[in-house]
């Protein structure tokens, strides 16, 4: 079959060329801002002065540049998806739909998409420096254009959407750490660090906080003699120092300060005397910010409160870090069991443990309600004290309780359900 190439046509082509030259161009600079980090792209301003500082301003107003790009690729693949499909039908007739179709799906994929974007991650800096100058021209002609469609987007969605436009979720991070995991690109550890900075961030001191009744607390009227014993019988070196009840907290003692005052002086001493401020936070903060305020407050340890300015538990700087790390253990610690296999499917759990630290280790779907510990989950599934023996139905477990101290559940049975067999799935 003979076809006649009109200049018209050959116009179409040159386009058509220059379109998927540029649109390879746009993929490579997409490719590479987004791969870029903030610290990486400040690297390159220094050891490149000369490009490095643009790149370092894209990376800074990401959303902005970004959004501009996105519609620059989109303007661009429609172009030159429609004059293929054009040129196809001048030149082929009826089989050129067909012909345009395979042209953009296969050839040009490969192309202007494929093969770009594995070079740009190949070659993540190079590609940076050299789109750096196409993406601050695309980001300042397309900057409102691009603010203007989001805007639209925005008014359609519900909640009038997200001002920035499109953003990576904790969930695609996740992801991405996990890929690179796998590829060995980075180690199973630093994906765990990952994953716990991203959790660091959504929980709160209730969650890890040691309960009041797990406490170690000394009467104002106390001694520091009577402080010194207490720290050495225990193996604490802080207590915090309570009046009337454990919920009028009226200051922290220190067992270096306790020793100290016992050696220097020979009057008996009050442990109020020696106490020192307590920093009172609410049980809903959120640990990242509670981090930050010890560390500018320069203290180790603050008493959580409730919603009713009770004391709730306490909380340290030990158990914020080993939220990010795991757990950290002493020469000193005694390390309780938490989780104990006992076969079959069974589990002796201490029920001060978290539901949620308690799913993720045995690949559970426990109710995560308004409780945070197993414990709580029993307390609120009954509805009223349990004793020992009584059975907690869920979806995928079954819980007895084992042991109660006083009105507190201290370890309970739970065996997992095969989710295979019929009504062990909600």
């Amino acid at each position: 079959m003979g076809f006649a190439v009109t200049s018209t046509d050959a116009i179409l082509l040159v386009i058509v060329v220059v379109l998927v030259v540029f649109a390879a161009v746009l993929a490579v600079a997409e490719t590479a801002i987004t791969r870029m980090t903030r610290a990486r792209a400040s690297a390159l301003a220094e050891s490149e002065p000369r490009r490095g500082p643009r790149v370092q301003r894209i990376v800074d107003n990401l959303e902005r540049d970004l959004n501009a790009v996105y519609l620059a690729v989109n303007i661009v693949q429609t172009v030159q998806a429609a004059l293929v499909g054009v040129l196809a039908g001048r030149l082929f007739g009826p089989l050129g739909v067909a012909i345009g179709i395979f042209l953009n799906v296969v050839v040009l994929f490969t192309l202007a998409e494929a093969a770009p974007k594995t070079w740009a991650l190949q070659h993540t800096d190079r590609a940076a420096l050299v789109t750096a100058p196409l993406v601050e021209l695309v980001g300042r002609v397309l900057r409102w254009p691009a603010r203007s469609l989001i805007g639209v987007a925005n008014v359609l969605l519900p909640g009038k959407g997200l001002k920035k436009g499109p953003f990576v979720t904790e969930e695609e991070i996740l992801a991405l750490a996990e890929e690179a995991a796998e590829a060995a690109v980075i180690e199973a550890s630093e994906r765990d660090l990952i994953e716990s900075i991203i959790d660091f961030g959504d929980t709160i001191v209730r969650e890890i906080m040691v309960p009041r009744p797990d406490v170690v607390s000394i009467d104002a009227d106390a001694s520091v003699a009577d402080a010194v014993e207490l720290s050495i019988a225990t193996g604490r070196s802080r207590f915090p120092v309570y009046g009337e009840s454990s919920d009028d907290v009226l200051g922290m003692v220190y067992a270096k300060d306790a020793f100290e005052a016992e050696r220097l002086s020979d009057v008996p001493r009050r442990v109020l005397e020696v106490a020192r401020p307590v920093l009172f936070i609410p049980e809903t903060k959120r640990v990242a910010e509670l981090l930050t305020e010890m560390q500018a407050r320069k203290t180790h340890i603050a008493v959580a409160v409730d919603e009713y300015g009770g004391n709730a538990g306490l909380v340290t700087l030990e158990d914020l870090l080993e939220e990010l790390v795991g757990e950290i253990h002493d020469e000193f610690d005694e390390e309780a069991v938490e989780v104990e296999p006992l076969g079959d499917g069974e589990f002796l759990v201490n029920a001060t443990l978290n539901v949620g630290d308690l799913n993720e280790r045995l690949d559970l779907r426990l109710p995560e309600g308004t409780w945070d510990s197993v414990g709580g989950l029993v307390f609120g599934t009954l509805g009223r004290v349990p004793v020992p023996g009584d059975v907690v139905e869920l979806d995928d477990a079954t819980i007895v309780v084992e042991q109660v101290d006083g009105r507190r559940v201290g370890r309970v049975r739970l065996r997992r359900l095969d989710r295979s067999t019929p009504g062990a799935e909600a």
